[in-house]
Order: structure tokens, then C-alpha cells, then sequence
């Protein structure tokens, strides 16, 4: 069956195409397995909490029947401003438009929140971009430029809130415009289109502009909301959308409530958050979560920026999932938000989940990776400018971000045929991971590093879970021992270091943790699969002496890569190829979702000798036990480049099989 809906509708009728509904919501009460809802152009200010699950074989589909002209908003308008004082204007909104949630006087908190101004989920927008909140009437009066935002000149339209009896009162400083001549809202719904309860499963949302939802702070021990997502349930297709300005994240794909171990850390302050993200796993085990009902969702094609926290975010109920074909920009970047569950992605468990030909840039980091990315495959994506611009007062809270972050997994973890463009291309607080096929033009970070839990005297390892293969049960626990990492047939290219980076950079008691050298020589002193393996010849008496073996770095395998421009291999690494004479220039010409790539590396190129690189090679992540290979269980051979061209058997470095033209674009 077939259900319409209108905004523009003279009244709200019975559904069909004569007489539709004015609000989604009306369908969404009513649509069962098999309905389609068709949704007209116009802007829909609800929220939209679909009631049925779809099935399998019969899904719920809701779909805009113009692409990107069916709006739905957490947002009002609001026209009836006064002008209080020279650039200053005021309002005065009864707390009865907020129903049970209040934005301006809700902060945004929880588990790994560390913002030191305690900013409200609320937002006010000015010709749809969001102000900057502030803390006091006077620095709305007078505001001051705030250089800690990637976009500074944007920091002085300021706004403040405060409560006089039963009513929210917003000064704000539109900086000589007149807001009831403008288009001016604030947010005062959390979500979007969401579901309330779980197993409301296999819905696809198409075609949709989603914006401006009052979300909370969505870290992996608490109920994760997102201006769209499934909740906690199977088969959800979000497609073809614009997700935007969502006070901390567009898209959840992440954890259900569980009320005893909601931000238990910060509510209760007893366990400290790694313990009580231990304890939300297991729960979430006895409660059901489980390949048959949890996850296997997709994203694809979305345009997703301009999000406080996350433009995708999720913990256990991402799992094998497809995340595809999205252009993810701009999150983070007022940088008024701080913790750590920052990024363009951010998901825990990312078990099986396949990140393919995404576009993801300007962003504070691009994809992290946190626990248990355990067949987790990243491939053909391109990353940039996922490190702070230049000027930019880079604050110890965030860092420098970069391109990729994989922290405390066992793996495996596969990255193959990216481009990784930034000044730093990955954080590696973790094993198990495997770099194949890729342009990297930036360092790896924190090698050896991160992986324990900030104590001062005390030693406090983070044991993190690995799991049976291809499924969601526990199998054990360990902690994070570094190396067990694979490095074949990637290019490496030296950039010129910001300075601003260089200074960030002394901060930090190692040059382990922010590494500014490209190439694998972070890893120099670690071991060879040889040396390594050789320790374990049998059970004796001196292995009951000294158990040291089992706790020393993992080994580091490498084979086919390349280096320029004072790129280094790490010191167990013979077969690199290192070119000290050449100079080599990348640029990436942007223009929105299109980039291109225009550099000289093809003429330096030597002839290929690399081997094809596949899952027999590759073999399996050492505490997983599980191999480099496809969700079905399936050996991956890598012979299919960034374009899904075919290799030749001595495939060419990188990612690219064929040399690019200056007019091959690459999105």
C-alpha cells in the first residue's frame, strides 16, 4: 500500500494520493511490512517515530519524492524578536513549545565529554548556520573572535540563554542583520526520525534532507541518539539523504539504553568508563545481541557535515554494516564540543563493517575505529584535511586528528587502496590491522602508544574483547600488546610539516605520539614474524621462569612499498624502495563532493616488482585468530584498485592500477 504526505495539504486527509497526510508522522502510525511512504516537497517540523518494523522480504519504505525537497527539521522558526541593545536582539519562547525536553536548559554531558564550557544541546541558527553559544550576556555584547573554531570570522554571532520563570529568554548578536527579516530557528526536537522502541527493523529512508535536531552526547556506554537511525534493530537502508547540523550526531547507528549503565562513569563515579564499557558489551550479550537481530544496516550515498560530534556514530548495533558512497564534511569544526567520540565517523565494534568509497574531509579526524574493528575493511575511500587548518589554536583536548584512528582492537583491521592525505593518516593505538595498496601522505601516530588507561602511579591496561569470527559472541579478552601490523604495496610521500604542528607536537612526552616522519618508521625495534615465532618452539621450564615472551611487541610484516621524499621504512623493512632524489608533489583540486589529484609520482614510479597481495598472505590477526578476509568468511585477492580496475599480477604501488591524468577525478 501506498501512503502520501503533504506539508502543503489544506488539511491533513486519509493518506491516499487526492487526499494525503500533512505529516510523515501520520503515516508512520500507520505503514506496515510492503507500504511505501511517499513524502512531497515542503519542510516537516516533527519528529517522526515510525511504529512497525518492515521485514526482510517486505520492507517499510520511506521516500522523498523529490530528492532532498522533503525537509524534516528539529527546528522553528522564530520571528518575533526585539531588539535589545545595538546588534543584540532578544526573545522570550514559552517552555511549552519544548514539551519534556528543553534544549536551553539541557547541557550536552556524559561518559568521555570534556568541554569545559558546558554548552546546552540547543542551537540557534542564522540563515541555516548555527551561532556560537556563549556563557554571559556580555559576550554577546561584545564578542571575541575564538581561533579554536576552523572557521574563526564565524565566532562573533554569539547567543546566551537563561530561564525566567516559564519561559526560555535567547539574547543573540546577528551582527547588524535584522532577524525577523532573516531566516532564523532554534532546535527543539532531539530526533529527527527515530524510532522510540527497539526491533523496529528493515525501514529504508530515502531521499531526504534532515537537519537542525537538538541530539546529546552519544559516547558508547550511554543510549546513543542521532538526528536519524534505527535504534537498535536490523536491516535499516538510510540512502540518498542530507544530514546536517545535529547538535552532536546525524546518523546512530548505536547503542540502546540500558537504564542501570547509562553514563555510569560520570553519573555514579565509581567504575572508571573502560570497566563500564566492559560491563555494556556483556550486558548487551544476555540481552540479545546477536548477528539474527542486530545491525547489517546501510548508508549510502548521503551527504552527511556540519555536526557537532559525529556525522555517523555507533557502538554494538553498527555491526556488519555497509557505510558507502557518502561525502562526510565539516564535523566538529565550531570545536565548542570536546571528548573523546570525535569524528566524521566514530564507532565502537565495528565488527565486519565494510567503510567503501566515502569521501571524508574537514573533519576533526575522519574515521575512528574504537574496540573490537574486528573485520572491519576500509577501502577506497578518500580522506583530507582531517587535521586543524593552519592558525588554528589547537587545543590538548582534540589534537592534531588525522585520516584514520584504530584504537585497542585486535583485529583484523584492513585498510587497503585509500587515499590518506592529511598530515597525519593514522592513529595506531592498536594490532591487528593491515595497510595495503594505499597514497599515504601522512604519519602514523601514537605507535605503541595510547593503549593504556591515563593512570599516573598505577599500571591500568585496557583489555578490550575479540570475538568469534564473524559473530558478535566474546571470545576473550587481552590487552593491546602493538605490531602484529602488514604493510604491502603502499606509497609513502613526505609533505611539508606545518609548523603549528610541529609546536602541538612538543607538548607530548614522546615522539611516539605525535610522529611527524611518514612511513613505517614508527615502528623500528619490532620484531620479525621469524624472531618473533622462534621464542615458541615448546613448553620448558625456562618458559615457566619468564613469561616476558608473550608480552613483548607483536611482529611487523612489510613487502612492496615505496618511499619519497624523505619517507622512511622501518628498520626491518629490506625490500623498500626509497627515492632520495626525486621530488614528488600531490594537490588535490576540490570543488564540493569532486576532487582531483594532480602530482608528478607516476614519473618517479619504478617498474613494478610487487606481488599480488590476498588473505593467504595477509593470514590472521593474532589474538583474534580470525584472517584478513570478506564478512562470508571468503579470501580477498587484492586485484581490483581504487576504481574497482583490474590488477596485473605485478600490481602497480598504491592505489591506482592505471597512472591518473590531471583530468581523472577522483569523486
Amino acid at each position: 500500500m501506498q501512503y502520501y504526505v503533504s506539508a502543503s495539504a489544506f488539511r491533513s486527509g486519509c493518506g491516499t494520493k487526492e487526499s494525503p497526510f500533512k505529516t510523515i508522522s501520520e503515516a508512520a502510525r500507520l505503514a506496515k511490512p510492503g507500504d511505501e511512504v511517499l513524502v512531497a516537497p515542503g519542510i516537516y517540523r516533527e519528529y517522526v517515530n515510525p511504529k512497525n518494523a518492515g521485514t526482510e522480504a517486505n520492507r517499510i519504505v520511506y521516500r522523498s519524492e523529490k530528492k532532498g525537497e522533503a525537509v524534516i527539521t528539529g527546528a522553528e522558526e522564530i520571528k518575533n524578536w526585539k531588539q535589545f541593545e545595538s546588534d543584540v536582539w532578544c526573545v522570550r519562547i514559552p517552555n511549552g513549545l519544548f514539551n519534556d525536553y528543553n534544549p536551553y536548559t539541557v547541557p550536552v554531558a556524559g561518559d568521555w565529554y570534556f568541554a569545559p564550557i558546558p554548552v546546552h544541546t540547543g542551537e540557534v541558527f542564522l540563515n541555516d548556520k548555527a551561532m556560537y553559544e556563549v556563557m554571559d550576556l556580555e559576550k554577546v555584547k561584545k564578542p571575541e573572535v575564538n581561533r579554536q573554531s576552523w572557521d574563526p570570522e564565524a565566532t562573533v554571532y554569539t547567543w546566551y540563554t537563561e530561564q525566567d520563570k516559564d519561559a526560555t529568554v535567547i539574547y543573540a548578536n546577528f551582527r547588524g542583520k535584522d532577524p525577523n527579516k532573516e531566516n532564523v530557528e532554534i532546535n527543539v526536537r532531539q530526533n529527527c526520525f527515530m524510532p522510540s522502541e527497539n526491533d523496529i527493523g528493515y525501514i529504508t529512508v530515502s531521499g531526504f534532507k534532515i537537519c537542525k535536531a537538538a541530539t546529546q552526547w552519544a559516547p558508547p556506554t550511554a543510549y546513543q541518539d542521532g538526528m536519524i537511525g534505527p535504534h537498535w534493530s536490523k536491516g535499516w537502508i538510510i540512502e540518498d539523504c542530507e544530514i546536517s547540523d545535529s547538535r552532536c550526531s546525524g546518523i546512530s547507528l548505536g547503542k540502546y539504553l540500558q537504564p542501570e549503565n547509562n553514563n555510569k562513569w560520570t553519573t555514579k563515579f565509581l567504575k572508571d568508563g573502560t570497566q563500564t564499557e566492559r560491563d555494556n558489551i556483556m550486558q548487551a550479550q544476555y540481552e540479545g545481541w546477536t548477528k539474527e537481530r542486530i545491525g547489517s544496516h546501510i548508508v549510502r550515498r548521503c551527504e552527511i557535515h556540519d555536526c557537532g560530534q559525529t556525522g555517523i556514530v555507533g557502538h554494538l548495533g553498527g555491526v556488519f554494516s555497509i557505510i558507502e558512497d557518502n561525502h562526510i564534511h565539516h564535523i566538529n569544526n565550531k570545536q565548542d564540543l570536546a571528548g573523546a567520540e570525535i569524528g566524521g565517523i566514530k564507532m565502537h565494534a565495528a565488527i565486519d563493517v565494510i567503510y567503501r568509497r566515502n569521501h571524508i574531509h574537514h573533519c576533526t579526524r575522519g574515521l575512528w575505529l574504537d574496540w573490537q574493528a574486528q573485520g572491519t575493511r576500509v577501502t577506497q575511500n578518500l580522506f583530507h584535511d582531517n587535521v586543524p587548518p593552519k592558525g588554528t589554536d589547537i587545543t590538548p583536548l582534540l589534537g592534531l586528528g588525522e585520516d584514520i584512528f584504530i584504537e585497542v582492537s585486535h583485529g583484523p583491521t584492513l585498510i587497503d587502496n585509500n587515499l590518506l592525505l592529511s598530515e597525519c593518516s593514522a592513529r595506531v593505538s592498536t594490532q591487528g590491522i593491515a595497510f595495503v595498496h594505499n597514497l599515504i601522505a601522512g604519519s602514523f601516530t601514537w605507535v605503541g602508544d595510547g593503549v593504556n588507561n591515563g593512570t599516573v602511579k598505577q599500571i591500568s591496561p585496557r583489555y578490550t574483547p575479540y570475538h568469534v569470527p564473524h559473530r558478535t559472541e566474546v571470545a576473550g579478552f587481552m590487552t593491546i600488546l602493538h605490531g602484529d601490523a602488514r604493510f604491502y604495496n603502499n606509497i609513502f610521500v613526505q609533505q611539508d610539516i606545518v609548523q603549528d604542528y610541529v609546536d602541538h607536537a612538543k607538548q607530548y612526552e614522546t615522539t611516539s605520539q605525535y610522529n611527524l616522519t611518514v612511513g613505517t618508521k614508527p615502528y623500528d625495534g619490532y620484531p620479525t614474524a621469524e624472531k618473533y615465532f622462534s621464542q615458541f618452539t615448546g613448553w620448558d621450564i625456562e618458559i615457566e621462569k619468564n613469561r616476558d615472551p608473550y608480552y613483548e611487541h607483536l611482529p611487523v610484516y612489510t613487502g612492496g612499498n615505496i618511499y619519497f621524499n624523505g619517507a622512511e621504512p622501518c628498520d626491518t623493512e629490506k625490500d623498500a624502495y626509497v627515492d632520495n632524489e626525486h621530488k614528488v608533489t600531490l594537490k588535490l583540486e576540490t570543488n564540493g563532493a569532486k576532487a582531483k589529484l594532480v602530482t608528478n609520482l607516476y614519473d618517479y614510479l619504478p617498474e613494478c616488482n610487487t606481488e599480488t597481495v590476498s588473505t593467504a598472505l595477509l593470514g590472521q590477526a593474532f589474538e583474534s585468530e580470525e584472517k584478513f578476509e570478506n564478512p562470508d568468511g571468503s579470501p580477498i585477492v587484492f586485484n581490483e584498485d581504487y576504481f574497482g580496475n583490474h590488477r596485473a599480477v605485478n600490481p602497480q604501488f598504491g592505489p591506482f592500477e592505471a597512472v591518473p591524468t590531471d583530468k581523472t577525478e577522483l569523486f
